[in-house]
């Protein structure tokens, strides 16, 4: 296992060496928290470490960010706070300890023995018995009785629930110019100037639009005006979008509808069913689930508030 020297700083604890950790078994959990990925694994993250932190286990959360505005530490602490973790958390802004595992997801997981080697990864979602069950190999391997309680049992509800897969048509999509996909205001985007875009009446599976000014940079959207809006077309459970006020310290009022109409029973956790919400910072928003039949949808947020970013859009 490579070590946490890079760390930019640490939660929970002071910093953790490689050398103090032999003899136990560790997890070391690469997240980033605007990322509905991971975020759909901490349940399991919080019951393991629950269960087995008295057994031996270490559990280690790198917090390496996707986002630039993810690299700020006092954000970091309060979503560290609100997703319940209580294990060390190593700030890992410059990617020094991504780098030294040579890691490329998030989220991701590397096992480690009592004698630090590395046994098992996994990258993604899912698999949760089988990593539950390599966490139990190792810890008997270090001394530990054999677990006689099975596999943990996890009541994940709200942004934490597990994706509706069966539904799920509407892949993740980044909104800058560099990555994304299926845009379709007239004009296509415009790279790095202020310009005003309009949203077409009907949008296709997976497409998307802009209406309003907006300026489209690399790896985010960014309106100064009210009024901004972003329509998209869409086939899942649930919609998420990674968005907030551009300065820290402000708010942004917003309202969502579902194909023209409140979304009602179908409101995401950061919306009323009258589909209003309030951006106070940058991070994930759930902003549909719907009960009912899932099909295509059409979405449009319009930001009643100036000063807006937005980064990505994830579905479940």
């Amino acid at each position: 296992m490579p070590t946490f020297d890079g760390a930019t700083g640490w939660l929970n604890s002071g910093p953790l060496k490689r050398d103090a950790l032999r003899g136990k078994v560790v997890l070391v959990d690469f997240w980033t928290y605007s990322c509905i990925n991971w975020i759909r694994t901490v349940p399991w993250l919080r019951a393991w470490e629950s269960r087995y932190r008295d057994q031996g286990l270490v559990m280690v959360g790198v917090h390496s960010p996707e986002f630039t505005f993810e690299k700020d530490a006092a954000s970091v602490a309060r979503a560290t706070k609100a997703m319940g973790l209580r294990y060390p958390i190593a700030i890992d802004s410059d990617h020094a300890i991504w780098n030294a595992f040579e890691n490329a997801y998030w989220p991701a997981l590397y096992l480690v023995d009592a004698q630090g080697k590395i046994r098992y990864h996994h990258f993604g979602e899912g698999a949760f018995e089988q990593i539950e069950s390599n966490i139990q190999r190792l810890l008997v391997e270090a001394g530990g009785k054999p677990s006689e309680r099975g596999a943990v049992s996890v009541d994940a509800r709200g942004v934490e629930a597990q994706a509706d897969w069966s539904s799920l048509r509407s892949p993740e999509n980044y909104l800058g110019y560099d990555r994304t996909e299926r845009f379709v205001s007239p004009g296509g985007q415009v790279l790095g100037v202020l310009h005003r875009y309009a949203i077409p009446a009907q949008l296709g599976q997976n497409e998307w639009a802009l209406g309003g000014e907006w300026k489209v940079d690399h790896r985010a959207i960014a309106s100064s005006r009210s009024e901004a809006r972003i329509g998209y077309g869409f086939h899942a459970r649930d919609l998420h979008l990674v968005a907030g006020p551009a300065a820290q310290g402000r708010s942004v009022r917003f309202r969502v509808s579902i194909d023209g109409r409140p979304p009602g029973a179908a409101h995401g956790v950061d919306v009323d069913a009258d589909g209003n919400g309030t951006m106070t910072e940058r991070r994930l928003y759930q902003l549909v689930r719907e009960t009912g039949r899932i099909g295509d949808r059409q979405f449009e947020i319009v930001f009643l508030d100036p000063d807006v970013e937005a980064f990505s859009f994830t579905f479940g």
